[in-house]
């Protein structure tokens, strides 16, 4: 496409020699803070389903892709036409339901198939390899118990993780209760969960709420 084009020689030009200097002496650590901003602002848009906005953070996230991988070829690694031939390939791998003979016919099923066929990828790695460590927390614990799930692990159902932070709740010792924290966040995430919840979407929702209620802090004095 003319345009894909077009950006890839944008970035060709802004990494050469006599391009621009701040664009020349980025690196992939110094990339990542501008990569996330832009990956979140992208998720406002979702979120408001602002398609004007949206237009221009998927936008800002292809010229991140596209520079990252201009920056991996020039190390004589790969370009952008080996990201996208390996994200093709992984898509028609995983969808044996779509491309091949496989009979797949719910959701579960799709997933299913696809933890199964990401198993077999990624023999060596363990199961939540792929799971970023740089996600937020509320995240990170919820991909990582529905993985678990996805897997076989048994977790407690609404009732009985309820009990437990109540049992937590009411420790007398307040280190005790410190330490407990982490236990009773995991546990709401898990109730969240089996109720249906993303627990990161729901505390920003909650968040905002709280912002656009006027509930804002004063001092006097």
């Amino acid at each position: 496409m003319q345009a894909f084009d077009e950006l890839l020689e944008v970035v060709r030009r802004l990494r050469a020699p006599d391009g621009c200097p701040w664009d020349r002496e980025q690196t992939f650590p110094s990339l990542l803070p501008h990569i996330l901003e832009e990956a979140y602002e992208l998720s406002d848009s979702l979120r408001d389903t602002d398609l004007s906005a949206m237009r221009e953070e998927l936008g800002d996230v292809l010229l991140h892709v596209v520079m990252l991988s201009g920056m991996a070829k020039e190390l004589g690694a790969f370009g952008i036409l080996e990201v996208v031939k390996d994200v093709t390939e992984k898509m028609i791998r995983r969808h044996p339901h779509v491309f091949s003979d496989t009979e797949i016919s719910t959701v579960s099923e799709v997933w299913e198939n696809w933890e199964r066929i990401k198993k077999e990828e990624k023999q060596d790695a363990g199961l939540y390899a792929s799971i970023p460590k740089a996600l937020p927390s509320l995240m990170r614990a919820h991909k990582v118990q529905k993985r678990a799930e996805r897997n076989g692990y048994v977790f407690s159902d609404v009732s009985g993780e309820l009990e437990k932070l109540k049992r937590l709740c009411e420790q007398d010792n307040l280190l005790v209760l410190k330490e407990s924290m982490g236990e009773m966040l995991f546990s709401m995430v898990n109730v969240a969960r089996q109720l249906g919840v993303d627990p990161e979407e729901f505390l920003k929702q909650k968040t905002s709420d709280f912002i656009e209620t006027g509930s804002s802090c004063s001092t006097s004095g």
